[in-house]
């Protein structure tokens, strides 16, 4: 019987390793420094003067604090559109009291602060906690630019 038992067991855990698809990827923004920023968006050090985009996909960075209300309302919206939009774009959250300098930089004096950026375009600044279908409606025509797609075909 113990036998029997063990072979059950193994059959069963085999067939469950076989039958198991590739792993499921949790897609969440990224908490960034400014050194990260600037290896991975944008060096305004090396670059002052003309906006010069580093990344492969298009991004939002969301500029946040810990203690404020409506970036806490913005955060969950944030990490649904992650999972959704998946590997279309990427979200980077910066936390303005950690990254002081960064803030100062692009001149956040009040959050949330969202930058939205295309690949091959300037980017564009949105103040305050904006509901989810506004933010879908610029990463659809701002950042992916669907609608002009939709329009050619």
């Amino acid at each position: 019987m113990k036998k029997i038992v063990i072979i059950a067991l193994i059959l069963a855990v085999t067939a469950f390793s076989l039958s198991a698809k590739e792993p499921v990827k949790t897609v969440k923004p990224i908490v960034m420094d400014t050194k990260m920023f600037k290896e991975m968006v944008f060096d305004y050090e090396k670059n002052p003067t003309e906006w010069k985009y580093v990344g492969d996909k298009p991004a939002i960075i969301d500029f946040w604090a810990a203690w404020c209300a409506p970036c806490k309302k913005l955060s969950p919206i944030l990490d649904e559109l992650a999972v959704e939009y998946g590997e279309d774009i990427v979200i980077y959250k910066i936390n303005v009291d950690e990254e002081k300098e960064l803030a100062a930089n692009f001149g956040i004096r009040s959050i949330p602060t969202i930058l939205f950026i295309p690949l091959n375009d300037k980017p564009q600044v949105a103040q305050g906690a904006l509901p989810k279908d506004a933010l879908k409606e610029v990463i659809d025509s701002f950042l992916l630019n669907k609608s002009a797609q939709k329009t050619e075909k």
